[in-house]
């Protein structure tokens, strides 16, 4: 198709600027909708205030459209969405989660036969209310309302898995380009054979708005091809120009037994799941959202601008010095607080307490 006049109900943080800016770069007329709290909407795209929890806000949004991209989780916001724009959207984008899988043990499990939760009851709207218990029901919720609403012909669904990239703010990726730029002895979680299993924001994005303009349905993982967490490490070196890294494997025990949380949060190894119980979380299988048009740029360009995005908010943030402010010359910056990983104190207490235990 031409030019397409694309709905973005958000567009101003991550995923929703990234797929605003693939829908630009292929010269799409863009509006994002949202409340505007999450940050700026890419140049070039228009931008309208709206408030989900209130259905009358949806008056703002003018117009008919080709399609719409939804990230939402809370089911009310999406059926409130669909009820005020459903007869003048030709084609619907909803994004959900790999979380709605039940079954993380198994490998290579495909859409068609993976099992997932029941949808939320009507009852329960928040989808991070005790911890993310209700996440993946909610996600559920959401894509029986889109397609109950547009018809499974009209509809798209994604299932993303971990998102990584610039502008994350999770830090469940960007702990390794940092770790790995900074070199030195780096505790490596699990096995070198363990699986890991990503997409970057971009290459989503981008997916995301192909699908909309050549009226992509039916519902796919949004994830790419897992490759070995030895690899995964080697090509984040790679990325950051840290040449070989010099990896100390420990083992899943290990880790579980020293605190060591898995996947994000404080005190963990993010992209780290225990075996055997999480096998299949980082090995579903995405061969049809290959063959769909979902592409992957290399994983060391990822890393590469992931630490490039870290770096550059991290000496905007830099606090400046006062006129003549000689005493701070010498004074590195904080370091900012971050939301998963492991601080290299806690990762040194760990590998000596490896080496002890191996001793």
């Amino acid at each position: 198709m031409g030019h397409m006049r694309l709905l973005i109900l958000g567009g101003n943080a991550f995923l929703g600027r990234a797929t605003a800016r693939a829908a630009l770069d292929l010269g799409d007329d863009v509006v994002c909708a949202a409340r505007g709290t999450a940050g700026d909407v890419h140049s070039g795209a228009r931008f309208v205030r709206i408030d989900r929890d209130d259905p009358i806000s949806y008056a703002e949004i003018d117009g008919s459209y080709d399609a719409v991209v939804d990230v939402s989780s809370r089911p009310s916001h999406v059926r409130g969405a669909l009820a005020a724009l459903s007869d003048r959207v030709d084609h619907w984008v909803y994004v959900s989660s790999g979380s709605v899988y039940t079954d993380s043990a198994t490998p290579d499990q495909r859409v068609a036969d993976a099992p997932t939760h029941a949808p939320a009851p009507p009852e329960v709207d928040d989808p991070f209310a005790d911890g993310f218990v209700n996440y993946g029901p909610c996600k559920v919720a959401c894509e029986e309302a889109v397609i109950g609403a547009v018809g499974a012909d009209r509809t798209f669904v994604c299932r993303a898995g971990l998102i990584v990239g610039p502008e994350d703010r999770s830090d469940r990726f960007t702990y390794w380009p940092e770790r790995l730029a900074r070199g030195g002895e780096v505790l490596a979680p699990g096995t070198p054979d363990d699986l890991v299993q990503w997409v970057d924001v971009r290459d989503l994005g981008e997916w995301l708005v192909s699908a909309a303009r050549n009226r992509t349905s039916g519902t796919y993982n949004g994830i790419g091809v897992p490759i070995t967490r030895a690899q995964f490490l080697l090509d984040v070196a790679t990325g950051v120009g840290a040449g070989g890294p010099r990896l100390t494997w420990v083992d899943d025990k290990f880790l579980t037994e020293h605190n060591i949380n898995p996947w994000a949060g404080p005190r963990s190894l993010p992209l780290w799941l225990p075996q055997p119980d999480y096998a299949g979380f980082m090995s579903h299988d995405g061969t049809a959202s290959q063959a769909a048009g979902l592409s992957a740029r290399p994983l060391a360009d990822t890393a590469r601008d992931t630490l490039q995005w870290v770096q550059s908010g991290r000496q905007n943030a830099a606090p400046k010095p006062p006129p003549g402010g000689e005493a701070l010359r010498n004074e590195a910056p904080p370091e900012p607080a971050r939301k998963s990983g492991l601080t290299p104190d806690e990762e040194a207490e760990v590998l000596s307490a490896w080496r002890d235990a191996r001793s």
